[in-house]
């Protein structure tokens, strides 16, 4: 036990993926070359997707390793290598304020351990199963028979979109 938390793999996993977040997040504000930057980004996408599958809400962990650290961040590395033109110097990096931001972070990260470990939190008394059967299979049954008639138009809409992009696309060519 550490700091009243019992070691388990769930606390390690936890733990690990916060280190990824936290570090790629750093590196998203310190590096200076913007491709770098993009692919850090996508570091914090996969952290954040690691908790919620950790939480246990699989498919939107899914979703954020595809939509997010997948598309997006592509995306943007594509954007960046379709635009850029020459050397990608970025911003001058840190300079003489960089240890005022330190002592501010430092400052902010002392008063809230101070918030946190004062504060008397409620201990709940019952076991609650927020899950009761697999998320995954909640959202296909709420979208399959609940939902449909707004899935499908929804679904129309975007392939109305789709189709028009690709008509606005021929138009230019």
């Amino acid at each position: 036990m550490i700091l009243g938390i019992p070691i388990t793999g769930e606390t390690v996993a936890f733990f690990l993926l916060s280190l990824l977040i936290i570090s790629s997040g750093v590196m998203v504000m310190s590096l200076t070359k913007v491709m770098h930057t993009a692919l850090a980004l996508g570091g914090v996408f996969l952290g954040v997707a690691g908790i919620f599958i950790l939480l246990g809400a699989d498919f939107v962990g899914v979703v954020q390793i595809l939509i997010y650290a997948g598309a997006i961040t592509i995306l943007m590395v594509f954007a960046l290598m379709l635009t850029q033109k020459g050397d990608d110097t970025g911003y001058p990096g840190p300079g003489k304020r960089s240890f005022f931001t330190l002592l501010g972070v430092a400052a902010f990260c002392a008063l809230l351990l101070f918030v946190i470990r004062g504060t008397s939190w409620p201990v709940a008394t019952t076991k609650v199963d927020p899950f009761p059967q697999p998320s995954i299979v909640m959202i296909a049954q709420s979208l399959f028979h609940t939902y449909t008639v707004p899935f499908e138009l929804v679904t129309l809409i975007l392939t109305a979109a789709l189709v028009g992009a690709v008509v606005i696309a021929r138009k230019e060519e």
